[in-house]
């Protein structure tokens, strides 16, 4: 059983880039449980992004309290199992949000690690209650 991780795609906040560079080495780093979906497909309708979101369960990681991830995932396939938010891991970590939506460094990798630390959590939970 695999786990379908829907990250953000927002490029405008640095929010947004935490959240796809976290998502990706988890993605490296649990590759027999996690599939990454591609969020602007799963939205533009693609069909083996939105069959594995349905059929299977979900994790959604968001940037912000819009939720696109989230809120597409449920719309177009079936609730999340677990919803996560860059902000809150942030804050319970005692981190700050990046400043750079780039090029980033030694500096935003604590954010990054936060976020792969929830992630990876979050990824035994919903796997141990299937």
């Amino acid at each position: 059983m695999k786990i379908g991780i829907v990250s953000c795609s927002g490029e405008e906040r640095p929010e947004g880039t935490v959240c796809r560079m976290a998502c990706r080495r988890l993605l490296e780093q649990a590759t027999d449980k996690t599939v990454t979906i591609c969020l602007p497909l799963f939205i533009a309708g693609g069909r083996e992004e939105r069959t594995f979101a349905t059929k299977y369960p979900t994790i959604t990681v968001d940037g912000c309290e819009k939720r696109c991830a989230a809120r597409a995932t449920e719309t177009l396939s079936a609730k999340p199992r677990m919803t996560l938010l860059i902000p809150e891991i942030l804050q319970k970590h005692g981190l700050a949000v990046p400043k750079k939506r780039r090029n980033y460094g030694p500096d935003e990798e604590p954010a990054i690690q936060a976020v792969i630390e929830e992630l990876a959590g979050a990824v035994e939970t919903v796997l141990a209650n299937i």
